[in-house]
């Protein structure tokens, strides 16, 4: 049975967590539904994790209905949300209305994710009106690191803390489904995940949030000298994957690989006619 709004609503009715992480590919998109996560965010993460940009504003529409296509093809219960990128909903209602569009159509995507408050609630409500549920995202909103001045926790002030609970008020009146609460408080995301009637969404944002999210290469420990203070590291797959590569390096050089098992065979009076046809 697939994963829907309706039961990520009821499961923050049952007060049962919702499981969420990243992915990109139709391989890691199947092991994560196979393992039974409920939703898979396919994020603009992606182009830092997997296109190699120093952050999210590069990535495209085709970017990302390259990579949702791919993800939807290998989970066959988990909900699919996958991001609106920078510039895609901003300009106007009527293109963010046609590019979450598109998602759906051509990413075959479940919802969009978009980014911001009270400033996109036009957009939110025209997406939603459409028939296309919206997941909001407030917080630390990455497609906003110029204006933040870096990657830092929001809301740790009286003023910011109240601007973010009236951003997810707005973004729930607007018609949202869900939302995201990046690298806030988690007292400020407790709160605010008990003032909402749907669901929170924490990444940075402590355990009193409706469900978490992480970057599924954060918790797998895959990158070097990256290690968000949110994101733990549930196993080393980076280490693992390593010693893998180097090993298959050293008995290739060995010529220990490939093995008598790795290898295909003929029978021997061929090899030999052929031999003597072609000394």
């Amino acid at each position: 049975m697939r994963n829907t709004v309706v039961t990520m609503q009821q499961q923050k009715n049952s007060l049962n967590k919702i499981t969420m992480l990243t992915a990109y590919d139709y391989s890691t998109a199947k092991l994560m539904d196979e393992s039974g996560i409920e939703a898979i965010l396919v994020g603009d993460s992606l182009g830092m994790v997997m296109l190699g940009y120093p952050d999210t504003l590069s990535v495209t529409m085709e970017d990302m209905i390259h990579h949702s296509k791919a993800v939807a093809r290998g989970a066959q219960r988990a909900m699919i949300i996958t991001d609106l990128p920078f510039m895609s909903y901003q300009v106007s209602v009527q293109e963010a209305l046609s590019n979450a569009g598109r998602l759906i159509k051509e990413g075959r995507a479940h919802a969009v994710k978009l980014e911001g408050g009270e400033e996109v609630c036009a957009q939110i409500k025209a997406i939603t009106q459409a028939a296309i549920p919206v997941m909001g995202h407030l917080g630390l909103t990455p497609q906003s690191v110029n204006a933040f001045g870096g990657f830092k926790v929001q809301g740790r002030d009286e003023a910011a803390a109240r601007k973010i609970i009236q951003s997810a008020l707005a973004v729930e009146k607007a018609g949202a489904f869900a939302v995201v609460l990046e690298c806030v408080p988690a007292t400020l995301a407790s709160l605010i995940s008990q003032l909402l009637v749907i669901p929170t969404i924490g990444i940075g944002a402590g355990a009193g949030c409706d469900g978490q999210v992480l970057v599924y290469q954060d918790m797998l420990g895959m990158y070097d000298g990256v290690a968000p203070k949110f994101a733990k590291q549930f196993v080393n797959i980076g280490e693992r994957m390593k010693g893998g590569f180097q090993q298959y390096i050293q008995e290739t050089k060995e010529q220990a690989f490939p093995a008598i098992e790795h290898t295909f065979h003929i029978d021997d009076a061929v090899i030999e006619k052929l031999q003597r046809e072609y000394a």
